[in-house]
């Protein structure tokens, strides 16, 4: 793989002609849905390095091919994507981040905060062409459902105590629990979304200066899904010792952080409280509050398709079952019967 990556680099920039595999330092590989790699030469070529990610084999993309490039390269333009450097069909190349991702403990500092904010208003207000008019979580259900359908036929390729699993994760695809995501989704128009934001998915620059990653999932979606996924993930503790390597935690975050965040993304409209921006802090603040539990659902969507070969070390089926185990016992307390 290495040397594979290390071809194509060659083949796009001339600086890079005589490195061999030895000259060059290869990020481990990353990624929850898709394999991405930091390459950086250790002589001093132009450019120093950057940024690969395999497209090829890509069957659980929410977008089709060309959707997704459109998209990209309208946020490379904007200056929210990174640059990209070469788009083939199998892989693509971008401009590499000095910097690193988010600890989720910064989510809590109120000037990393607004800054996210003023990256999300600005992505929310681009209208990339010819995207599907089906927001996101539909696009989810329909596509990574008939996926996770296929993985969950399958149970015989998973050890035996998981394999009761897939019987009980058959609930997730079901009408039923659809019913209760769309009860979750505020009433109102779709807008362009990231629908992937978390900790994990934002840079600090060595400048300072924060950006957004990974936009696979960006399409039309809900804003307060936007601010709420980036509170909700930092429940999430990987990298556990022992089987299934994560935990669910109790949340850390209030509903004052949730505030703060959406206070500056309502700050950047310009106007005061007269322009009604009081009442639209505190529509998209309830309308936040409603989706938290939402996170829970799509992250149990989205391991299942990766079950059978996964990228990292999780075990994807016990963790959709958590995740989907979550988001029942938060649905119930939000709407009791």
């Amino acid at each position: 793989m290495k040397r594979l990556v290390l071809d194509h680099c060659r083949s796009l920039f001339p600086g890079w002609a005589d490195l061999g595999v030895d000259d060059v330092d290869f990020e481990d590989p990353k990624g929850f849905s898709s394999y991405t790699m930091a390459v950086r030469p250790r002589p001093v070529v132009d450019p120093p390095a950057a940024f690969y990610r395999r497209l090829e084999g890509k069957e659980n993309a929410i977008l089709d091919f060309e959707a997704e490039k459109r998209v990209f390269l309208t946020l490379g333009e904007a200056g929210i994507a990174a640059r990209c450097l070469a788009y083939h069909r199998s892989y693509r190349m971008e401009t590499f981040y000095p910097g690193r991702t988010l600890y989720p403990e910064e989510l809590f500092e109120d000037e990393t905060l607004r800054k996210i904010a003023i990256q999300l208003h600005r992505l929310h207000h681009l209208q990339p062409t010819g995207l599907p008019r089906r927001s996101f979580f539909e696009l989810l259900q329909e596509k990574w459902g008939r996926l996770a359908t296929r993985v969950l036929d399958q149970k015989e390729k998973f050890p035996e105590a998981e394999q009761p699993l897939c019987d009980e994760l058959r609930e997730l695809l079901s009408p039923r629990t659809f019913a209760k995501v769309r009860r979750c989704l505020p009433d109102e128009s779709l807008t362009f979304c990231h629908n992937d934001t978390y900790h994990g998915n934002i840079m600090r620059l060595d400048s300072g200066d924060i950006r957004l990653l990974d936009f696979e999932f960006s399409c039309l979606g809900h804003r307060a899904y936007d601010f709420a996924n980036l509170f909700s993930e930092t429940v999430m503790r990987h990298g556990q010792s022992e089987y299934p390597y994560f935990r669910i935690a109790e949340p850390e975050y209030t509903r004052e952080d949730l505030a703060r965040l959406i206070r500056h993304y309502v700050d950047q409209d310009g106007g005061g409280e007269d322009s009604g921006s009081e009442a639209r802090f505190e529509r998209l603040l309830q309308q936040t509050e409603q989706c938290l539990l939402l996170s829970h659902y799509v992250y149990a969507m989205a391991a299942l398709p990766l079950a059978i070969e996964p990228i990292q070390r999780i075990r994807f089926l016990p963790y959709a079952h958590a995740r989907f185990a979550e988001f029942e016992r938060q649905y119930a307390r939000r709407f009791p019967r």
